[in-house]
């Protein structure tokens, strides 16, 4: 928990947009090692600037905990563009009793006031928007992780097409743990990381991988140190801050490769319309399309 008067940041607000302040505390989930607005003090941060996520639920609920978490009189900015939550920026802000201002600037809508002395709805947004049990699926979710309230069509697809695994093994961009949980219940499986850039989507996972087998980090895969695998498994993202990026899929693949030793194997789904073939090839030793229907594939590709 961070000390009162904390200067808090979240996400990446863009620098040409607003006056992004120096040496901020960061409280993103979606950039490892930052702090949990949830585990912040009232009243302990003296002021906010905010790129606020596109998700309705997952906004409001993340605006809500940092209205708590500022001191009374307390400045905040939040932005957001207006195709992906800007347009209603303001009154969420009002709706949880904020006087505000509202500036258009590079796409975006930027939002200014004050934390007043009295909030409103704040505990409804935050209700809404925290971890819970989806019935359906019988796990723990949260709004704004990856396919929060729904079996995802690729990982449905992966789990049930998910042959025996042996050995020491991972689930890169694991989610909420649904194929990890998966592939535990399938051949002789030692021990498997679960490994997400989600904080939210790691927590949901300890809850719904209860396995002495599992493993859990919270990290950016491009960046973490991860070796002598017999097995990785994956849905390959390619949306990096909700924008498409097939690169992202491609820096997948290679640390899969990478993590590997020799003779381990990667099972992985993609959406069909995505090339990762010219990845796969010479990454691997050998690389083959097991499937594909439904709009998704899956590879199978060998060190």
């Amino acid at each position: 928990m961070s000390d009162a008067g904390t200067i808090a940041i979240y996400g990446a607000p863009p620098s040409d947009a607003v006056d992004v302040p120096k040496d901020a505390t960061q409280f993103s989930p979606l950039m490892p090692g930052a702090s949990a607005l949830e585990q912040q003090a009232e009243g302990s941060l003296s002021e906010l600037v905010m790129l606020a996520p596109p998700g309705t639920l997952e906004r409001r609920y993340v605006i809500a905990q940092a209205l708590r978490a500022l001191e009374t009189g307390a400045p905040f900015t939040i932005l957001a563009p207006k195709d992906r939550g800007g347009t209603r920026l303001r009154k969420e802000l009002q709706a949880f009793g904020c006087t505000v201002q509202e500036t258009p600037r590079r796409h975006h809508r930027i939002v200014t006031g004050t934390r007043p002395e009295s909030l409103t709805n704040i505990d409804d947004a935050i209700a809404d928007g925290g971890p819970r049990l989806i019935d359906d699926l019988g796990v723990w979710s949260q709004p704004g992780v990856f396919s929060w309230d729904r079996l995802d069509p690729g990982t449905a697809m992966l789990i049930e097409h998910l042959p025996p695994l042996r050995g020491r093994g991972a689930d890169f961009g694991c989610g909420i743990g649904l194929l990890a949980h998966a592939a535990l219940s399938t051949g002789d499986v030692t021990d498997i990381l679960l490994t997400d850039i989600d904080r939210r989507a790691i927590a949901c996972a300890e809850h719904n991988v209860v396995d002495p087998r599992a493993r859990f980090l919270w990290a950016d895969l491009r960046s973490a140190e991860i070796s002598d695998l017999d097995f990785v498994i994956m849905n390959a993202p390619f949306h990096d801050a909700g924008a498409e990026d097939k690169s992202l899929a491609q820096q997948f693949i290679k640390r899969a490769a990478l993590a590997l030793g020799k003779g381990g194997v990667c099972y992985m789904v993609a959406n069909r319309h995505l090339p990762y073939e010219a990845i796969l090839t010479p990454a691997f030793k050998r690389a083959a399309l097991m499937i594909e229907t439904g709009g998704y594939k899956i590879y199978e590709a060998h060190t």
